[in-house]
C-alpha cells in the first residue's frame, strides 16, 4: 500500500462565530489543508455523550468499476451493512485486513451473495487482491451523526439534539492507527459554521 496514505496529521480548528438562530439547525464545516486549499473526502462526525434512540442505519454501497473502489471513502454507522457490487468486466477480489473489519470477498463478478456488516467502529482499509491500484476507506463511527465534505471542501453535518458531544474530525492521509482530531461540544442552540484547517499541505 503506498506510503504516502499514512503520514502524520496535526489538526487545528478554527471556529468562525456566526449569527444565533434556532436550535438544532445543521451545521456548514469547512475542512482545509495548511495552505488553506479545501480538501474533500475529510469524515466529520459528533458522538453524543448521552444515550440516543436505537436506530437502523442505513445500508451503503462501495462500487467497483474502471477498476476503482467508488466512492474512495465511505462513513458509516456502526452497524451498517455495505455492498460491494463489481460493475467491471474482469473480476475482483476485495478484502481488508483492518482490526476493525477483517474480510476477504472470494475472486467474483457481479454482486457478492450478501453485503457485509460492520459492527465495530474505526478505520478499515479496502484492497484489491489482483489489482493493487485499487484502494478504499471505510470510517465506521458510533453516531448517527456524520458527515463527508464534497469538493469544495465543505460538509455539512446533522442537526444536533441539545447535549454535549465529543466532535471528531478524520482524514485518509493522517498516520495508520492514529486518533481523529476531537474537541468536547456542548450544543444548546445553533453551532455557528466551523473551519477544520489540517496541517498539511494536499498533495
Amino acid at each position: 500500500m503506498p506510503a504516502q496514505f499514512f503520514r502524520p496529521v496535526a489538526l487545528t480548528i478554527l471556529l468562525c462565530i456566526g449569527a444565533n438562530n434556532a436550535a438544532f439547525a445543521s451545521t456548514l464545516i469547512s475542512v482545509t489543508d495548511n495552505s488553506g486549499q479545501k480538501l474533500e473526502d475529510a469524515v466529520v462526525y459528533a458522538e453524543p455523550e448521552f444515550t440516543l434512540p436505537s436506530n437502523k442505519p442505513e445500508p451503503a454501497v462501495i462500487e467497483q468499476k474502471n477498476r476503482q473502489f467508488i466512492p474512495l471513502v465511505t462513513v458509516v454507522q456502526v452497524g451498517s451493512l455495505i455492498s460491494f457490487p463489481n460493475n467491471d468486466n474482469v473480476k475482483h477480489q476485495a478484502y481488508s485486513f483492518s482490526p476493525a473489519k477483517t474480510f476477504e470477498l472470494k475472486l467474483y463478478s457481479g454482486k457478492p451473495t450478501a453485503p457485509l456488516l460492520f459492527d465495530k467502529a474505526g478505520t478499515v482499509t479496502v484492497g484489491c487482491n489482483i489489482h493493487d491500484q485499487m484502494l478504499a476507506f471505510i470510517h465506521v463511527v458510533n453516531t448517527p451523526f456524520f458527515s463527508k465534505t464534497d469538493a469544495r471542501g465543505n460538509a455539512t453535518l446533522p442537526a444536533l439534539p441539545a447535549g454535549k458531544y465529543t466532535l471528531k474530525v478524520w482524514h485518509y492521509e493522517q498516520a495508520q492507527g492514529s486518533e481523529p482530531y476531537s474537541q468536547v461540544l456542548q450544543v444548546a442552540k445553533e453551532i455557528p459554521p466551523m473551519t477544520v484547517k489540517l496541517n498539511f499541505k494536499r498533495r
